[in-house]
């Protein structure tokens, strides 16, 4: 295949468009393409009155010799390629004689992705989840924002799915991806019901609603290769012999022996930090950013960008992202910006306030909101200790009576 990007169109082109824009590109007729496949769609809003669509495209001619000859005539054209190969390339496959099985420590994005692809390859996971599964949790987080009931093991941040299930469900970043390994999770959440157009809108989200049966057909998918969950369980201990892990104890008492420990606790499980610091392992503090989230209307932002075309159904809810380098050094920018969603309570910890964002599929709710925050780092704001910044967080976060 050929991969065409850059692809320009009007906001309201009609869908034979792409066929000529095709075409005229890789000067061929219509009927020497054989199908071609939308692989991204994203806009260029800066001018308001001339919105246009950007696509990269996949080609596929009826002839593969004409695919090697126009490869080789627009050989200097950037924007005309092969189309590279996304598909996932495992790295291994579970020996026959399997004796220990790796555990996974968390059940968010990464220790789900982690233990799909570990049951995919054979390997039979044990995942360790303190918080509950999804729908019970979606109970108990419900019960903090409608009751303020606060289950320290189950909320927002704590239980199946991550903090992500009860966030806007982003499904981007700025991080590059030369291996293509995001289009394995993107393709896995197809397969378990997220909206096709995932695949190739440029800024994919899904939503709470659709995120809570995604995660549990996922969750059954690695039961059926023979992985197991275990819920409301926490890792209260690491097991070290000569620097190799060597297995783990749970709350319950019971000790899992194991050689291969992944750790995907997210960025909440403040305890379990200071065990694996208690044992030895090395932490290292890292830069990060606090602020508080704003919320505004939705129609303004929509109207501030796209003008006339706000309401457009392919442009949807405007987002925006804000960024301003202060003459200390410092930045301040805007984050996990929520179109038509919703500010909510997310604390994991007693007496502390911590909120977050989020918008469901839809993103029609009237208000949109966005952190704003500042970059801080541990030699200049919270040095000397590698869990210090825990510390200026709980600060932060603590309710004064």
């Amino acid at each position: 295949m050929i991969r065409l990007t850059e692809i320009k169109l009007p906001l309201n082109h009609a869908p034979e468009d792409l066929t000529t824009a095709i075409t005229t590109k890789l000067k061929i007729s219509a009927e020497q393409m054989a199908s071609f496949v939308m692989f991204k769609r994203g806009y260029d809003a800066r001018n308001k009155r001339n919105i246009q669509l950007i696509y990269t495209l996949d080609i596929t001619l009826t002839d593969s010799n004409l695919t090697n000859d126009l490869l080789v005539q627009f050989e200097s054209d950037n924007h005309v390629k092969a189309t590279p190969d996304t598909s996932y390339k495992y790295v291994g496959e579970a020996p026959k004689d399997l004796t220990e099985r790796p555990v996974v420590i968390g059940f968010g994005p990464c220790g789900l992705l982690a233990a799909l692809t570990l049951a995919q390859m054979g390997f039979k996971p044990i995942i360790i989840e303190r918080g509950n599964e999804v729908r019970q949790r979606t109970k108990d987080t419900f019960g903090f924002w409608r009751q303020r009931k606060l289950n320290t093991e189950s909320n927002v941040q704590f239980g199946e799915g991550g903090a992500g299930t009860f966030s806007d469900g982003k499904l981007y970043s700025q991080v590059k991806d030369p291996n293509h390994y995001g289009r394995k999770v993107m393709t896995e959440f197809v397969k378990a019901g997220a909206p096709d157009e995932i695949l190739f809108v440029s800024k994919p989200h899904i939503g709470t609603y659709k995120l809570v049966t995604m995660v549990e057909k996922m969750r059954a998918e690695i039961i059926a290769l023979g992985g197991e969950v275990r819920f409301a369980t926490r890792v209260d201990d690491l097991h070290i012999t000569d620097s190799k892990v060597t297995g783990v104890t749970l709350n319950t008492g019971e000790t899992l022996k194991t050689n291969h420990v992944v750790l995907a606790v997210g960025h909440s499980a403040r305890d379990t930090f200071q065990m694996i610091h208690d044992k030895g392992v090395y932490v290292e503090a890292k830069p990060f950013s606090i602020g508080f989230r704003i919320e505004h209307k939705q129609s303004t932002i929509d109207q501030a960008r796209f003008g006339d075309n706000a309401g457009n159904e392919i442009l949807g809810a405007a987002d925006y992202k804000l960024v301003h380098h202060c003459k200390n050094g410092r930045s301040v920018y805007s984050f996990c910006m929520c179109p038509g969603g919703t500010v909510v309570a997310a604390a994991s910890e007693e007496g502390r306030v911590v909120t977050n964002g989020m918008s469901q599929y839809s993103r029609n709710e009237r208000n949109a909101n966005s952190a704003i925050v500042v970059g801080i780092d541990p030699e200049r704001d919270y040095p000397n200790h590698p869990l210090a910044g825990i510390d200026l967080q709980r600060q932060l976060e603590t309710v004064v009576a």
